[in-house]
């Protein structure tokens, strides 16, 4: 489906019927518009996701909102942080960027504060937090060794603690 076309829908859906809930693919496919870039969902072969100048084509078969909504801020997070084409990831500066841009999409989607937001909620599973988060478990799981490796074995923030070993853990400082 054309972004365009479904923020126009959209639009007209706010004023008509007063209130619209976005899916998170929606409200990030409106942040690429905003933005001037055009989103569409295309028959890829090879990747879920590939950006180039102010276009973006998600993979039109991925089976849910959820996996759509993970790699649509990935594909943001190129367009945020990268330069140039970065395909051959044999290429060292080209990893690094594509870092960069996962790094962004875990922070847009999750960032430090979803595991606090995760432990007020009770959250006692990957499966669950993933849930809470409106992130696939593969999203969450590659965001975990992400910030481990980016923060270590724990950080401090907001009066917790999140611990990234052993496992996952919040606590709360008092």
């Amino acid at each position: 489906m054309d972004m365009t076309r479904l923020h126009s829908i959209v639009l007209r859906n706010t004023i008509s019927k007063g209130c619209v809930f976005l899916t998170n693919y929606e409200l990030l496919a409106d942040e690429a518009y905003s933005m001037g870039l055009t989103v569409k969902e295309k028959p890829l072969h090879g990747s879920d996701g590939l950006i180039k100048g102010r276009r973006i084509a998600i993979r039109q078969d991925i089976p849910t909102l959820t996996q759509k909504a993970d790699v649509l801020a990935e594909e943001l997070g190129h367009h945020y942080t990268t330069v140039g084409n970065i395909l051959d990831q044999a290429n060292i500066d080209a990893r690094k960027q594509e870092r960069k841009a996962r790094l962004w999409a875990y922070d847009k989607r999750i960032g430090l504060s979803g595991f606090i937001q995760g432990f007020r909620q009770h959250c006692h599973s990957r499966y669950e937090l993933a849930e809470c988060l409106g992130v696939t478990e593969e999203f969450l799981q590659e965001a975990l060794e992400c910030y481990r490796e980016k923060y270590g074995c724990m950080v401090e923030l907001d009066g917790y603690i999140i611990l990234f070993e052993p496992r996952l853990a919040v606590i709360e400082k008092f």
